[in-house]
């Protein structure tokens, strides 16, 4: 086990910028609204846990199945494409089934937003680059900020009003469709080489 903090600062940068939770603050805030209430705690865990695991068995997961990481990326790219839009254009395309707090705590909080194709294939990438202590190290800390932020996403409601967050989601919906459409041309360019 060597700690590095240097390697454990730069991993939970990169982490929390591809995470973005921070982006993710309206999307958060809409889901509680249609759900009722979100357990931040299920979130955060769930999201650790997937983290993690695929951290350890991602790249295996993928072989056993004949899928390579960028056709990986690639699906999830549509799926933060569909989001983005729903973001910008106030439309609903998922299905609304009636989300459940708990159902609405795993997909599509805790899968794909948090712990997404985006996180997934970064979280590769970091194992590839540095000990593996300190991408666990990394992945613990943005954890813990996303509790903070799923916590405190009334109170931000409060602040925000309902115009402030209509802003918001407009703005970090382009956002989100800029990653999308970066993590699907580098990846699909990947795909063809």
């Amino acid at each position: 086990m060597e700690f590095n903090f240097k390697q454990i600062a730069t991993a939970s940068m990169v982490l929390f910028a591809v995470i973005d939770i921070i982006g993710n603050i309206p999307i958060v805030i809409s889901l509680r609204e249609r759900a009722g209430h979100i357990h931040s705690e299920k979130a955060s865990i769930i999201a650790a846990v997937l983290m993690i695991v695929f951290l350890f068995i991602g790249e295996s997961i993928l072989k056993l199945i004949g899928i390579n990481v960028n056709e990986f990326a690639v699906a999830g790219a549509f799926i933060l494409f569909f989001i983005a839009l729903e973001m910008i254009l106030g439309i609903t395309l998922f299905k609304d089934d009636g989300s459940s707090p708990d159902m609405a705590s795993v997909f599509p909080l805790a899968f794909p937003m948090l712990a997404g194709p985006g996180t997934l294939t970064t979280l590769l990438s970091l194992r590839a680059e540095y000990a593996v202590e300190n991408v666990i190290v990394a992945v613990v800390v943005n954890v813990i900020i996303i509790y903070i932020v799923l916590k405190t996403s009334k109170k931000l409601q409060r602040v925000l009003g309902k115009n402030g967050i209509s802003i918001i989601q407009k703005i970090f919906g382009v956002i989100l469709l800029a990653i999308a459409v970066k993590l699907f041309t580098s990846n699909i360019q990947e795909l063809f080489n």
